[in-house]
């Protein structure tokens, strides 16, 4: 290929601020030359990631996301040629990013979900993929999570689709342009008179009576509000079959599969926020269940991954600034004995005071927590209040995460130099802290389906409305937003906050600026509340929806 054409056609399209700096730098590397054709046309590496592209579909992906260049080798121009290369190399990472959790910002779907996405470099993928020959197709795909409850998802929706072998096929995909009402033209009214077989007009580009209302018609059978206007949500809808409750929420699940690591370790803990339910795994196999206790509404559990690293037996708790503002000082002002008489202890820091609880029966940790240090401030731990795990609703905490059987949990996760009869030999002898003989993997996820070995589906409560929002991210929904983990729902009539960022079918992401500039990382709290009274959480990221709701995307 003529370097210069190639170089040609890239600068350009870096002047639009289109191209990664990731994928300029590979290109440069190779001396600007193509690396997906030949002169006979694609090569087999490129055959393959073609294909996979177009099966994007089968990991819930869109495969319009994804468009393959078109190219007639024997008569392309240079330019072409350069141009189809590039546009290759830019879906084949933007796929790849994709796969591993690109296509949200999970920290802006709410300030809990906070996990660390491991988005694979631009020129990592093209380095990786263009010398594969024909594997390059099945490394592609490799990016998706491999995890057996992501797989029973993929499953599950293959079976659900090809019960509906035409919900997957799109419509009519229409070109960006402004609402159209009774009375305009535009170009892409021809479009949408043959996808409702409206014909016999003088003027095909008429936004005419006839086409009004077959449009109000189609918003009506989608539950759209009939207004006979070609807006955004109709334009989205207009790209292909709504899907079902069921298809969204298995897309979305399988979303939140991506927010977590490629590798969860060999052994680490798994907590299933809305299943109420921790447990250790090694190699696949669960080695200890137990009941938990999570975040109620006004105080999720936070979303994301971190590191056990020790426990602490006969822990003493501090008392979070809200409930001390809240409950402790108007006490103190009326009583100064009221702490005291609690069971509580004042520290006097500097010109300020922390209310503390000593250890014991008592605590509101009970007799052991264990620590994966994070920005929430969070961790696992026991309870004096034993009885609410009977209850099937335990959405009950300040964000911590209660275990109900904590010592059968720690002999599992301090190993055998540890059974239950040492650990109870160290209660009420003041704080002891004991580390784990590894670190473990700690995953604090939210899974609302689960596909079970036999091809059944289970569903659990959407306690956050935290599928709701994925959905309505992902452009699978317009419902209305629910409110975000941690604040009261709003008042009716209250005004909806944040703008309108475009739809799932016409993604503009600037892969250039991902490249380039880092991600919104979480600020650090100036001081983490030590307790389960009232996690410390980090700054919210800029709000990620609007009208639609949907994502921002490009293929760039």
């Amino acid at each position: 290929m003529d370097r210069l054409a190639l170089f040609g056609v890239q600068a350009a399209d870096q002047a639009e601020g289109r191209v990664g700096e990731a994928i300029q730098a590979f290109y440069a590397l190779g001396a600007f030359k193509a690396v997906w054709l030949t002169d006979s046309g694609w090569t087999d590496a490129a055959k393959a990631v073609i294909a996979r592209l177009q099966a994007a579909g089968e990991d819930g992906l869109d495969p319009l996301a994804y468009p393959i260049p078109l190219l007639d080798p024997p008569h392309a121009r240079p330019a072409d040629r350069a141009e189809a290369d590039l546009k290759l190399s830019a879906a084949a990472v933007l796929y790849a990013r994709d796969a591993r959790g690109g296509r949200i910002e999970p920290s802006r779907l709410s300030r809990f979900i906070t996990p660390k996405l491991d988005l694979p470099a631009a020129d990592a993928v093209l380095t990786r993929l263009t010398p594969a020959g024909s594997d390059a197709g099945a490394l592609l795909q490799g990016y998706n999570p491999a995890q057996a409850g992501y797989l029973g998802l993929k499953a599950k929706l293959a079976s659900l689709r090809a019960q509906q072998p035409n919900r997957a096929v799109p419509m009519v995909r229409l070109p960006k342009g402004p609402a159209l009402k009774t009375g305009m033209h535009d170009a892409r009214v021809p479009l949408i008179r043959a996808r409702f077989g409206i014909s016999g007009a003088a003027d095909a580009t008429a936004y005419d009576e006839g086409v009004a209302t077959a449009v109000a018609s189609f918003q009506r059978e989608r539950g759209l509000k009939a207004s006979g206007i070609l807006d955004q949500a109709t334009v989205a809808a207009l790209a292909g079959p709504a899907p079902d409750k069921q298809e969204a929420d298995l897309l979305a699940n399988m979303e939140r599969w991506r927010w977590l690591p490629a590798d969860l370790g060999r052994t680490h803990i798994f907590v299933n926020i809305p299943e109420f339910k921790v447990r250790v795994i090694r190699d696949g196999r669960v080695l200890d269940e137990s009941r938990t206790i999570v975040g109620k509404v006004e105080s999720p559990t936070p979303i994301f991954s971190g590191e056990m690293t020790y426990a602490v037996v006969n822990p003493s708790w501090t008392v979070p600034p809200s409930i001390l503002k809240s409950q402790f000082l108007p006490g103190l002002a009326r009583d100064p004995n009221y702490a005291a008489r609690l069971g509580y202890q004042v520290v006097k820091r500097g010109n300020s005071i922390a209310i503390r609880q000593p250890p014991g029966e008592r605590n509101a940790l009970g007799f052991i927590k264990f620590m994966f240090p994070n920005d929430h401030a969070v961790y696992l731990h026991d309870t004096p209040n034993r009885s609410l795990f009977s209850r099937s609703e335990r959405a009950l905490s300040h964000g911590c995460v209660r275990v109900d059987d904590p010592f059968r949990f720690a002999q599992v996760v301090l190993g055998p130099r540890w059974p239950t009869e040492r650990l109870k030999t160290l209660i009420g002898k003041g704080e002891r802290t004991v580390m784990l003989p590894e670190k473990l993997p700690v995953h604090l996820a939210y899974f609302t389906l689960e596909a079970d070995p036999n091809g059944g589906l289970r569903s659990l409560p959407d306690l956050y409305g935290v599928n709701a929002r994925v959905k309505v991210a992902l452009g699978l929904s317009t419902e209305a937003l629910p409110p975000e983990p941690g604040q009261k729902p709003k008042v009716a009539g209250s005004k909806p906050t944040g703008k309108p960022t475009g739809t799932a079918a016409g993604r503009t992401r600037d892969l250039a600026q991902q490249q380039a500039a880092p991600r919104p990382t979480p600020r650090r709290p100036a001081a983490a509340a030590n307790d389960v009274g009232e996690p410390a959480i980090v700054q919210p990221a800029p709000d990620y929806f609007g009208e639609t709701g949907a994502i921002r995307r490009g293929w760039w």
